[in-house]
């Protein structure tokens, strides 16, 4: 084929052509050294007949098919997470029918998923931190009917109103109260959310990480775990090591995965990654090296995704959303490039062009030639000459 004209960083044109390298094959199983989970993406309907920034409507069809894909890789899923653009277009009512759908999927084929536990359903304005712990409450009664673990994630109400740790250990302790089995929290970094900046009752992130720490010490008969996104492997590890001992860390470092879950001496992350996503195959392939005692091996796949990851979650973070979005279209997962809220344009062309460059050599694109083909339609509209 033909090579791609593809714009620079410096405001250029360069040729690509696929360097012909494909995905590796899917292990047999799902990994036993890791816990490995997929924060998986939702596909919108293109053909729904309204404003995409008024009304949320999904190609059901599609965003099921990409869950059996990441089963099928031997990730488990993590549903209506932010990587479903919760916070970014996706609302509680259509969040409601997802984690019902992907339940029943789950239950189908024996898929191991947890699910995001927020409080969007709450209106626009101030909220005391009783209606903050009931909006929770309903949704981890969802989660858990549902067949998933809880993934208690941070809550943009509870970091308007809370005035300091005590709020956050008051909410948290009485939602948790509620649960009726193990459920994860999740530390969302304002990198990733600038609506939480001061969680935990901190803006000091080793403040922070010490108060959770000390919150998951005084919950540990119910918190299994926690995801941490905050891209500071150091912190992360600091914070990995004070955790109590029946407590797992589960890297959300999208900067920094190979190392984290690889771990060292003190101990390794678990994972459950936005960018596990896009790199399913090749990460799947990895953990299975890691089942084998074989580091290196692991390292050498999945050492090469880091570039692009770190393209994708490049500032401002909260648009990683496109470039996950963007690296499905281009394997073949879905037929085009929309996003709900129509958020497909929050990225330049120079930008998807750099991910599909950093893509093919990440290893992957199932299909380079399909990527290409797909790419040229966004070029074109982009202005660029084929």
């Amino acid at each position: 084929m033909a090579a791609l004209p593809l714009p620079t960083a410096e405001g250029g044109i360069a040729p690509w052509s696929p360097s012909g390298r494909g995905t590796p094959g899917t292990p047999a199983s799902p990994p036993a050294s890791r816990v490995a989970y997929a924060a998986a993406h939702v596909v919108a309907d293109p053909f729904a007949g309204h404003d995409p920034t008024d009304t949320v409507a999904l190609d059901w069809d599609t965003t099921l098919a990409f869950r059996r894909h990441l089963w099928s890789c031997g990730l488990g899923v993590a549903e209506a997470m932010d990587t479903a653009q919760r916070g970014m277009g996706l609302d509680w009512e259509t969040t409601t029918e997802l984690v019902r759908r992907t339940g029943a999927e789950a239950r189908a084929c024996g898929g191991r998923w947890v699910a995001g536990v927020g409080t969007d359903q709450l209106p626009a304005g101030p909220s005391t931190v009783d209606q903050i712990v009931t909006a929770w409450g309903e949704q981890l009664a969802l989660v858990s009917g549902e067949g998933a673990v809880p993934v208690v994630m941070a809550s943009r109400a509870l970091a308007a109103t809370a005035s300091g740790p005590d709020d956050y250990h008051r909410a948290y302790g009485a939602l948790l109260s509620q649960a009726d089995g193990p459920v994860l929290l999740h530390w969302l970094g304002e990198q990733f959310d600038p609506a939480l900046r001061g969680y935990w009752g901190h803006t000091d992130v080793d403040a922070a990480a010490a108060e959770l720490a000390a919150l998951c010490a005084e919950h540990e008969s119910v918190v299994a775990g926690v995801k941490v996104s905050v891209l500071d492997a150091d912190v992360e590890r600091r914070f990995r090591d004070a955790l109590p001992g029946g407590v797992a860390c589960y890297t959300g470092d999208d900067f920094h995965y190979p190392e984290l879950i690889a771990g060292d001496d003190s101990g390794h992350s678990e994972a459950l990654l936005g960018i596990f996503d896009p790199i399913a195959p090749v990460a799947g392939a990895a953990l299975a090296r890691l089942d084998a005692g074989d580091a290196d091996g692991f390292r050498a796949l999945l050492d090469p995704t880091v570039a692009l990851s770190r393209e994708i979650f490049r500032s401002p973070t909260p648009h990683y959303k496109v470039g996950v979005v963007f690296l499905a279209y281009l394997a073949g997962h879905q037929p085009h490039f929309r996003m709900v809220g129509g958020l497909e344009s929050a990225r330049t062309i120079t930008h998807l062009s750099d991910l599909l460059r950093l893509a093919d050599v990440a290893g992957v694109l199932p299909d380079p030639d399909l990527a290409a083909t797909r790419m040229r339609p966004l070029l074109a509209a982009a202005g660029v000459s084929l």
